[in-house]
């Protein structure tokens, strides 16, 4: 073991607003305050399974500057599962034992994985199977990990959501068309809630609430009565008919994703109403960008109670929000629960249902 106390970060699975400042405060602390060594491995596990290893010895001089900067230093995948590592020849194997061992080798005390739920997955599998000591950091725009109230980057995509809503307004007004956005949300509806409902939307589909082509075309054409002849449309990735299945889009990779959603709500409107209808979709431009105070302030937090989680040897645990408090829940927890939705007596929910925005529940 080195002297000093080491500490491993990573990041992994889609980039989020905000890791770099969970990052900086990791180093900050862990480096200027307490004198430990802190080291980053890039690209998720990646950088610890190739030779040569891609790590990142830190001083505080790296994080400098990087608090307003979004994506990660440190680089992120989708595809960094140990236990099922895509190799360059296109097989796959299981090489979680070689992470577990050149962790020991560079003398890493634990590991601090910045993640959404499948890299929680994957580093309590570690910790249980492996012997990795783990701390969690949730991430995800979505805001749907379990045992937190909320998620970095959740506050800046619904941001950059909420303008396009504005935005999409003025175009739909000058040429009287419906407006379609379909934004993430492939399991809550968590950010098409924030948006549609901070942006005006006349109508939210949501994963939570299966939706009837009755009810959303009812509310385009009461407005249209009313001499609205415009409409704006907000729809989670993950949103569904009620009977039918969520949407799905083949990638180059050929992996299916969701997605495509708004080009079928926007095609079925176009086609039982006349209503001329365009859809827009957000896509990575939700990940991207400078994160908001607001996430700043909660990844530094989550960074801070990630180091002290750390220092008391708390390892096997989920940095967690609750009461504006940084709390903590069990890794292993985790892989019980399925994605935090919205509950359908959330007062947002009713709000909006007040301000006659419809959710395509509604008896006609």
């Amino acid at each position: 073991m080195n002297a000093k106390r080491t500490l491993a970060v990573m990041t992994g699975g889609g980039d989020a607003p905000g890791l770099n400042a969970v990052i900086r405060t990791i180093v900050k602390q862990g480096v200027t305050q307490l004198g430990w060594r802190v080291i980053g491995l890039e690209d998720s596990f990646d950088g610890l399974l190739e030779t040569p290893l891609r790590i990142i010895d830190f001083d505080r001089d790296q994080v400098r500057g990087i608090l307003t900067m979004g994506g990660t230093i440190l680089g992120t995948t989708n595809h960094g599962d140990p236990f099922s590592f895509r190799e360059s020849d296109g097989s796959v194997s299981d090489r979680s034992v070689e992470v577990a061992e050149r962790l020991k080798l560079l003398g890493v005390e634990g590991l601090i994985a910045i993640g959404g739920d499948g890299s929680m997955g994957i580093c309590s599998r570690l910790m249980k199977e492996r012997g990795v000591p783990v701390i969690g950091v949730p991430k995800t725009i979505d805001n749907d990990i379990p045992g937190t109230e909320i998620t970095f980057g959740f506050d800046t995509a619904a941001a950059f959501a909420t303008e396009a809503v504005d935005r999409l307004h003025s175009t739909a007004e000058s040429h009287e068309r419906v407006m379609v956005l379909e934004v993430m949300g492939r399991d809550a509806g968590h950010l098409a809630l924030a948006s549609g409902l901070g942006g005006g939307a006349d109508v939210i589909l949501i994963p939570e609430i299966p939706f009837r082509w009755d009810a959303v075309l009812g509310k385009l054409m009461r407005r249209r009565a009313f001499k609205r002849h415009f409409s704006i449309v907000v729809v989670a990735e993950g949103a569904k008919p009620e009977g039918g299945s969520v949407t799905e889009h083949m990638n180059a990779d050929g992996r299916k994703s969701h997605g495509g959603i708004g080009f079928l709500v926007a095609d079925e409107i176009a086609r039982r109403t006349g209503l001329e209808t365009r859809c827009t979709v957000l896509g990575h431009l939700q990940r991207g960008g400078t994160p908001t105070p607001r996430d700043r302030v909660l990844a530094s937090r989550m960074g801070h109670h990630a180091v002290e989680l750390a220092r008391r040897g708390e390892w096997g645990r989920m940095v967690a929000m609750r009461a504006n408090r940084m709390d903590s829940v069990e890794l292993s927890w985790l892989l019980t629960q399925t994605a935090r939705q919205l509950s359908l007596d959330d007062d947002a929910i009713s709000t909006a249902r007040a301000l006659g925005i419809v959710f395509g529940d509604e008896a006609q």
